[in-house]
């Protein structure tokens, strides 16, 4: 008699939330057609199939090759309570200490986008204290010692009153790298402003939204005609040298067939030293985007934007970007080498043993002084694999050292691809890997993805509700093995006792249908 077989090959195991309730799940990851899927169930909400990856191939290359260990902060922040993702953060669970920590300083923007996960507004006045500022940055030099990359983020937070005060705070303390996430209005209207933020170089970069060159693209993702406007501003950034990342939102439809086109655009600025692709998060003002049916089979995904790269750039092939070792699910990335007009790949020329031979796991671009003339090395000799691994191993990371060596950095271009999670698509495995945290005024850092679901405004309030019913079930659960042991105790025994040392306890209700309604 013939059996018949499942439509897809069953390649592991995970755990998500569902999406409705936000309830842990038991999930399962599905190829199917060389595509991969995370597939979960909720007994009261039902199964939830979510495209992960449009090319099975790069997956099991992330999953199985691009791996390292763990490498863990000074401190933990919370315990280990009710169980991932309610703990956060940094949990004693957690695998990743914070390779970029965002400060997030005031909730005020001048814009209002359609796509912002803090839901940030003209109309939301709030700022935080340069007090209160300072004791997030005391906090991240307390969990890193010296923080590889700390971003200064908002809203809008050029327009914090004490946005300088808070730029001194953090030049005062050992924190590598620092970053300004902006949508670029004061650069480019206030020559004075721009001028002013010089005085920070070397140590300074402008991470600078950009999503594309059109309007019509811009009005749909951020409400307004900025073309013009982003233009002043690279040219403004250009003038007084100051280190600039393109930061480009990506959606299906809008502006993804524009990759290739904003990349080859950022290689004509001196200043800027690489573009940044982030596909939507369905979270904040843009959560709901995947209602449509069938959304979830046509979600972006790190492997197709690869693709996109590799088709449109001109410069870099597929074999160029590569995973991030620290969370290689949702990083990827692939640097070249810029002399003049001409541009080199550099990720092509060494294999995974280079990249995973680097003593540390961060996203932090270069360590060693010394390496500029290593990569300058690699283009005017044949060097041995062995001799690709010294150039290049501690060179193979997400975002870049800004006090870096002129030279080199100046002359290094990067592409990288970041996925945010959202509740459909939401990987445990990949949240406990998670290196880029949101510092919080009482001491926390909590991962990027999790903070937008869990603990963002009201979500806070819900998220309490789940853990309540967390900890309701676990009481149940051990009074009801109380009883029984009583039970057994009474009752004459069969069997040999149980060790329960052997067997931990799991923490968790998961798809609870008593969870309460929003």
């Amino acid at each position: 008699m013939s059996r018949k077989n499942r439509p897809y090959l069953f390649y592991d195991t995970t755990s998500s939330v569902c999406s409705t309730c936000l309830h842990a799940v038991e999930a399962k990851i599905l190829i199917k057609d060389g595509s991969v899927f995370l597939e979960k169930w909720c007994p009261a909400h039902g199964t939830e199939r979510v495209l992960i990856s449009d090319d099975a191939a790069w997956y099991k290359l992330a999953r199985e090759v691009y791996v390292k260990a763990p490498e863990m902060p000074e401190r933990f922040n919370t315990k280990m309570t009710y169980g991932c993702p309610y703990d956060c953060g940094l949990c004693p669970d957690h695998m990743q200490h914070s390779c970029l920590t965002l400060i997030e300083i005031t909730e005020h923007c001048n814009l209002r986008c359609p796509v912002c996960f803090a839901e940030s507004g003209p109309e939301r006045l709030a700022h935080r204290s340069l007090v209160e500022v300072e004791a997030m940055l005391d906090a991240v030099v307390a969990n890193e010692g010296e923080p590889d990359v700390v971003q200064i983020s908002g809203g809008e937070p050029t327009l914090h009153p004490d946005f300088f005060a808070i730029l001194d705070a953090a030049r005062t303390r050992p924190i590598r790298h620092l970053m300004v996430n902006t949508n670029g209005l004061r650069i480019a209207r206030e020559p004075e402003f721009v001028s002013r933020l010089a005085d920070y170089k070397p140590g300074l970069e402008i991470y600078l939204q950009f999503d594309s060159l059109r309007d019509e693209a811009l009005q749909t993702l951020r409400g307004a005609s900025l073309a013009e406007l982003h233009r002043r501003a690279l040219e403004q950034l250009e003038a007084h040298g100051i280190s600039t990342t393109l930061v480009m939102t990506v959606r299906r439809g809008v502006n993804e067939d524009e990759i290739g086109e904003v990349i080859r655009h950022a290689l004509n600025w001196r200043c800027v030293r690489g573009v940044t692709l982030q596909p939507e998060q369905s979270a904040g003002r843009n959560e709901g985007l995947d209602a449509q049916p069938g959304a979830q089979q046509r979600r972006l995904t790190v492997s197709e934007l690869r693709r996109r790269i590799a088709e449109q750039s001109g410069v870099f092939s597929l074999e160029d970007i590569v995973p991030v070792p620290c969370n290689p699910d949702t990083l990827a990335m692939g640097y070249a080498l810029r002399l003049g007009d001409d541009v080199q790949p550099l990720t092509r020329h060494i294999g995974p043993e280079a990249l995973l031979a680097g003593p540390h796991n961060t996203i932090v671009f270069e360590r060693d002084p010394a390496l500029k003339e290593q990569v300058f090395r690699l283009f005017s000799t044949n060097l041995s694999p062995q001799g690709q691994a010294s150039c290049l191993s501690d060179l193979l990371c997400c975002l870049p050292r800004i006090d870096a060596p002129r030279l080199s950095y100046e002359n290094v271009f990067r592409v990288l691809i970041v996925q945010f999670m959202d509740a459909h698509n939401l990987d445990l495995r990949a949240l406990k890997k998670s290196c880029i945290h949101i510092a919080q005024p009482d001491g926390r850092m909590i991962p990027f993805e999790a903070f937008n679901l869990f603990y963002r405004g009201k979500r806070a309030q819900y998220t309490a509700r789940i853990q309540a019913s967390i900890a309701e079930a676990t009481l149940r659960r051990n009074e009801l093995k109380s009883g029984l042991q009583s039970g057994w105790q009474s009752a004459p025994s069969t069997t040999e006792p149980v060790d329960n040392n052997e067997h931990p306890r799991v923490v968790g209700m998961p798809g609870s249908s008593s969870l309460p309604s929003s």
